[in-house]
Parts: C-alpha cells; sequence; structure tokens
C-alpha cells in the first residue's frame, strides 16, 4: 500500500497528548494525513469528504462510533487502529464483518495500569496509608511504634491477582523482583500456565480467602459483574487490601462500602460504578479508601505512548508486516 490516506477521529483536546506534533509528521511520512484536525463527527459533510478518501482511520477518546454505515462512506477504508483502550463501545461488530482490519492501541494503556498496581500493592503491604493518617493524626511516633510490630511489610505477603488479562500479566511481571507468595484466579488459565507465569492457580474464593492483597485485572463481562460480592468480601482475612484498577462494576460496591465501614480491610479504588460516585458517597469519606479518579490508565506525557503503538501499527499495515494488537470479532466477547 503506497502511501495511504490517513483520517484522525477523536477528541481534538486529546489530540495534543496522544499525537502530538512528532507522531503526526510520522503518521504523514507513513501515509497521507489527510487534515491534522481530527473529526468529532462521521456524518457531517466534512466527515464524508475525508472518509471517502480514507483508507486508515485512527480513533481516540471521544471518536464517535464507528457504525456499520461506515462503509458505505469510506468505501476505501481498510484499517482502524484505536489509539486508545479498549474498542467496545467504539467499533461496532459489523466492521469486521465488512473486512475492515482492526487494531488498538490497549497495550499501551496496560503500562501505566500496571505500573500503579504495583506502587499500590508496595504501599498496602506497608500499610503506607494508616501509618499517614495516625502520624498526621498525632504528629509523633507514639502510635507508629506499636502499629511498625505487626506484620506488616512485603516480604513474604501473599497476593492474589484476579484475572491474567494483558495488565494482570503485565502486574505479575512487574512483581518479579519481589518475593511474594502469587496466587491467579482465571478461569481461562490452567495450573500449568498459571505455574509458568510464577503463580499458583486457585478458585477465587480460596484467593479471597488466602490473600493478603487482592488486585483485580478481569474484564467487564456479564459473567464477572458483581463478582465480588459480599459472601467473596467476607472471606478476606483482617487487614487485607483490595485494589480495583480495572472496572466498578466488577464489585458489588454497597457490600464493600459495608465491609469497610467496619474497619477490618482497606482498599485502594482507582474505578467506581458509576464512574464518578456520589458526591455523599464513603469512599470519599472513609480513612481505609484510598480514592482516585480512574488514573491508573494513561494520562498526560502517558497518553503519547497510545499514539505512539497506534502510529507502529500503520507502518506494518503498510509494509505488509503482521499486526502486533489486531483484534478480531471473537475476542470482543473476552475483552474488556
Amino acid at each position: 500500500m503506497n502511501r495511504p490516506a490517513i483520517v484522525l477521529a477523536m477528541e481534538p483536546s486529546r489530540t495534543e497528548h496522544v499525537l502530538p506534533d512528532a507522531i503526526l509528521r510520522r503518521l504523514d511520512t507513513i501515509g497521507r494525513l489527510l487534515d491534522p484536525e481530527p473529526l468529532q463527527r462521521l456524518d457531517d459533510a466534512r466527515a464524508r469528504r475525508l472518509l471517502s478518501e480514507a483508507e486508515i482511520l485512527i480513533t481516540g477518546w471521544g471518536a464517535a462510533y464507528v457504525g456499520p454505515e461506515i462503509a458505505a462512506v469510506a468505501p476505501r477504508l481498510r484499517l482502524i487502529v484505536h489509539a486508545a483502550g479498549t474498542v467496545k463501545g467504539i467499533i461496532d461488530e459489523a466492521i469486521f464483518d465488512a473486512g475492515i482490519t482492526v487494531s488498538h492501541s490497549a497495550e499501551a494503556n496496560a503500562v501505566p495500569v500496571a505500573e500503579f498496581t504495583l506502587a499500590a500493592i508496595l504501599f498496602a503491604g506497608k500499610r503506607a496509608f494508616r501509618f499517614r493518617d495516625l502520624y498526621v493524626a498525632d504528629r509523633n511516633r507514639d502510635r507508629t511504634y506499636p502499629m511498625q510490630r505487626e506484620a506488616i511489610g512485603n516480604y513474604g505477603r501473599t497476593l492474589g491477582i484476579i484475572g491474567a488479562s494483558r495488565i494482570g500479566r503485565r502486574v505479575i511481571e512487574l512483581l518479579k523482583p519481589f518475593e511474594y507468595r502469587l496466587l491467579l484466579f482465571d478461569p481461562m488459565v490452567d495450573a500449568a500456565e498459571a505455574a509458568g507465569l510464577g503463580a499458583e492457580k486457585v478458585e477465587l474464593d480460596e484467593l479471597m480467602r488466602r490473600a493478603d492483597i487482592v488486585s483485580l485485572h478481569a474484564p467487564s463481562l456479564p459473567s464477572t459483574q458483581h463478582m465480588i460480592d459480599a459472601s467473596r468480601l467476607s472471606l478476606l482475612k483482617d487487614g487485607a487490601t483490595l485494589i480495583n484498577t480495572a472496572r466498578g462494576i466488577l464489585i458489588d460496591e454497597a457490600a464493600l462500602l459495608s465491609e469497610l465501614k467496619t474497619g477490618r480491610i482497606d482498599a485502594v479504588i482507582d474505578v467506581t460504578d458509576p464512574e464518578i460516585p456520589e458526591a455523599g458517597s464513603l469512599f470519599y469519606d472513609l480513612p481505609n479508601v484510598f480514592l482516585t479518579p480512574h488514573i491508573a490508565g494513561a494520562i498526560g506525557l502517558e497518553r503519547a505512548r497510545l499514539g505512539a503503538m497506534a502510529a507502529d501499527e500503520v507502518e506494518r499495515f503498510t509494509t505488509g508486516r503482521p499486526l502486533l494488537y489486531q483484534i478480531r470479532r471473537q475476542d470482543l466477547e473476552n475483552i474488556a
């Protein structure tokens, strides 16, 4: 394919982070960037004009839904690369039926999530958040010294990973230098594969019962909604920490808040359901909750990695090399 026509479709305010000037220049070398200003709609006159020529469409956060009608308005389209995370809610299944290849940059988004999770695990093992609150409350070490004699720290901790997903596997890889005992729950992974990752395959209830720290990395599917319910939360040992950087819907949040109110466990929560908790939610106020506004994924400088990965895929496609991050229709059932 000789310098194919490339069209962008994403929220313009995100473009400068995902596709900074250096990446835009690279794309215009690999292909012909028809307009550096991304489309916000796919159904107006400008969109119809650009899409009529487009051979490659690069989408991102804030992109309009790419529905089945795209085949009619973009008859030359051969590749869609989503320069963000999941393609769910962005790419219609009919796109695959039309013979258009789909790829994404979710692997790039997995990197900062795994890094954030590693930091959360290390802080949780040291009970850093509780130490912070005690130290600030007393402005001395009278209350922190006794706590230091408790069974805290990261050496020999038992860590439970729920989901050997793209991110879950990256977290496991990052944990290799540390001396954790790793438990893994994932119905798609057998005992031999888990052992190859350095983990012991267990059922979910056993993981919840044995782990000192539990980290969620499962996709949001009908079968995984509220998989962490009141019954499973009750299995957590006193002083355990639950970390969620995946999807809020994986946890029965009413049950979690009820458990957190007892002070028995801690939680690091980066995602909730709904995405922004109600103003009166106890997530904001409980001292044993470390709440962040969905920042584990790519933000700021990290977003350029998404654009770079998208450009890499475009270059592979135009030079006839296999794509590294192609999504096929059957993959949609299991991805986040």
